[in-house]
């Protein structure tokens, strides 16, 4: 498959959009701009409980006993399309630019495999496109790639082994290989030990949105980014996608004070026009009074971790009016969300008049316990 080099010429610059204007996403509307800078798309405000499949059907844990954590290569065209025969409405996936200004899909900063008995780590954003599909399966047959090895959070390296592998993919091939009914929340990835400038982020920026406007067409988009500035600057760069921050909440401290709470993730929301935000769910829940002043913010609420895996905690979150949750365990998480918002048969109402939610797996909680379970749940996840 060719894949085309983009020209920065071809994508807006930061004088193109005008500081007040309104981003937007609707999967019913289109854009009326093939370069993305004049169309207008609802707020993202999804009709129903939204589920998002992490890196596609899940991350790849290679350190967990759970079988489910290494069935599919993470972050792959196969791994897009086998969420999507489930009711996700998206599916997350990290993009970073090889040196040579190729957009490509992959979560870590470092590439690693194994050369002459020791470990080689290599930069992605170092790498040119064909050193970059050097790594693991290849597409020619016969051709046999670089061993890949994965680093865990406590620093140990496994051999990257899956049950369902998968070729490296570029942003392009997603774009063209995976139903174009299944909306991309596409994370702008950055490194957390890099303080970039404003021109190295543009750059960045807007190679990847060069590929976004020639192949989105009307597939639902999502950008979101953990960093603060790509955040801002691809808002201001195009008005055509949400843009939502990610933050964890609290849960780490960095230097840059704008990641270190909700608080300042909502200050960075309305200051710079984001349209939501993208919480780990242990911060939600130990501070769930943050979520109404998320939506007087008129903001998006989304979020992510382990705890999405467990569909009670999905329930709590339905409840607590959060627009969606991304998730690992993709069939589990979408049957359950399936059986707890099912609409309630043909005159089947509640005293009040309202449809009543039934579901056989449904969890069954009064006003009473739920005001309970939410003064004692940031108690039981405190670390």
């Amino acid at each position: 498959m060719a894949l085309k080099a983009v020209h920065v010429s071809d994508v807006p610059n930061l004088d193109h959009v005008p500081e007040n204007s309104v981003l937007s996403l609707s999967s019913s509307s289109s854009r009326s701009s093939s370069k993305g800078v004049d169309g207008v798309r609802a707020s993202f405000k999804s009709p129903k409980f939204a589920v998002i499949g992490h890196r596609g059907s899940g991350m790849n844990m290679l350190n967990s006993s759970d079988r489910r954590m290494k069935v599919i290569k993470e972050n792959s065209v196969l791994s897009f399309n086998n969420a999507g025969k489930f009711s996700v409405d998206f599916v997350e996936f990290d993009v970073q630019v090889t040196r040579d200004d190729c957009p490509v899909i992959f979560h870590d900063n470092f590439i690693l495999t194994e050369e002459d008995g020791s470990i080689s780590e290599k930069r992605i954003s170092e790498l040119s496109l064909e050193d970059f599909f050097l790594y693991g399966p290849q597409r020619e047959p016969g051709n046999v790639g670089k061993s890949m090895l994965k680093k865990a959070k406590d620093g140990r390296i496994y051999s990257w082994k899956v049950e369902d592998d998968d070729t490296l993919c570029t942003l392009q091939e997603a774009f063209q290989r995976v139903d174009p009914c299944l909306g991309f929340n596409i994370e702008l990835k950055f490194d957390d030990n890099i303080v970039y400038e404003d021109d190295a982020l543009v750059h960045v920026l807007q190679v990847i949105l060069g590929v976004v406007f020639e192949y989105a067409q009307d597939r639902p988009i999502i950008f979101s980014s953990f960093q603060p500035d790509a955040a801002r600057l691809v808002r201001k760069l195009q008005n055509v996608f949400p843009v939502y921050f990610l933050t964890n909440g609290g849960s780490e401290v960095y230097s840059d004070v704008r990641r270190n709470s909700l608080d300042e993730a909502i200050k960075l929301c309305l200051g710079n026009g984001l349209q939501g935000i993208v919480s780990e769910v242990k911060a939600i829940f130990r501070h769930p009074a943050t979520i109404t002043r998320i939506k007087e913010a008129n903001l998006g609420l989304l979020t992510y971790g382990q705890l999405n895996n467990v569909p009670e905690a999905v329930y709590m979150q339905y409840l607590m009016g959060i627009d969606g949750v991304i998730v690992d365990l993709v069939k589990e998480i979408t049957e359950a969300v399936s059986d707890f918002i099912k609409p309630a048969e043909e005159g089947e109402e509640s005293l009040d008049g309202e449809k009543q939610i039934q579901g056989t797996k449904r969890p069954k909680f009064s006003q009473h316990e739920l005001s309970f379970l939410l003064k004692l749940i940031p108690e039981l996840i405190q670390v």
